[in-house]
């Protein structure tokens, strides 16, 4: 395994420009027969898939991450963002680098949590870019939907107190094993403040922009989902799967199973689901 951690820079057209995001790359000591661009899950950072990418690399497929603004080691305000954008913006940045290092290969996009809806709402800008695309617990519908009257207040609040602690998750939503909470309790790297007013009202809007727009998106798409996430609803992957244009997709929902799924004791079998998804599309692509 070859392992490179490395920072890039957001573009002066991003309302973040300038900014230094944290990104890393794992690749198969021979050459990978495609790249998977992984897109975390809010308060959290790229180093905490070190298993995923070992998995995906048993399976031939280099893997690129990178700490979202405001994430991990990179650039910004914990719990805040000045536009979502900022978060598309990262990944374009991080699907030139994986390009330049291996220009001929089909990438797949991964995004799990906060980081579905990232990737969810990207396809309906760039979707040509990516052979496929898998959605881990993606942040589609909330576990509990707002009321028009939250929905108000909190677009005030962004406004004019952007960051002010507004919404608080319970780590103990993130999986069954007891562990992985501890370790994500214990990790410097992973924020457990409240997600600021601004932040919140930029995911309500991109929640109501994808359910919205989805019929635009035609990509390869599998979604996977625990039944038991109280952190991101499952009927958010159901109402993707009802109305997205794909003709080739899949969703799958794990009855037991809680937010990170990759993170669960069932975690091989969710991980072997999902590269025998990709492997699939793969020889699709070829035939």
């Amino acid at each position: 395994m070859k392992h490179e951690a490395a920072t890039l820079s957001l573009g002066p057209k991003s309302k973040a420009a300038g900014a230094q995001l944290f990104w890393q790359k794992w690749s198969p000591e021979a050459e990978p027969k495609a790249l998977i661009l992984l897109v975390h899950g809010y308060a959290e950072h790229s180093g905490r898939y070190q298993y995923f990418a070992e998995h995906c690399l048993n399976k031939g497929y280099a893997v690129y991450a990178m700490d979202h603004w405001g994430h991990g080691q990179s650039d910004g305000t914990p719990g805040f963002v000045p536009d979502f954008s900022v978060f598309h913006d990262g990944v374009d940045q991080l699907l030139v680098r994986a390009k330049q290092d291996f220009p001929g290969l089909p990438v797949m996009l991964v995004g799990h949590s906060m980081g579905g809806l990232i990737s969810a709402t990207y396809l309906l800008e760039k979707q040509d870019k990516f052979a496929a695309c898998v959605l881990s617990g993606p942040a589609v519908k909330a576990a509990e939907e707002p009321s028009a009257f939250l929905k108000i207040i909190s677009g005030f609040l962004s406004r004019f107190f952007p960051k002010l602690g507004v919404l608080e998750l319970d780590p103990n939503g993130v999986s069954r094993d007891p562990q992985v909470v501890a370790d994500y309790l214990a990790d410097p790297l992973v924020y457990n403040g409240k997600m600021g007013a601004r932040l919140a009202a930029e995911m309500l809007g991109n929640m109501t922009r994808i359910q919205e727009n989805a019929g635009q998106i035609s990509l390869p798409l599998l979604m996977l989902h625990g039944g038991k996430d109280s952190l991101a609803a499952a009927e958010g992957s159901s109402f993707l799967d009802a109305h997205v244009s794909s003709t080739t997709k899949m969703l799958k929902i794990y009855p037991e199973l809680f937010h990170e799924i990759f993170n669960e004791p069932e975690k091989d079998e969710v991980l072997n689901d999902m590269t025998d998804w990709l492997d699939k599309q793969l020889l699709a692509k070829k035939g």
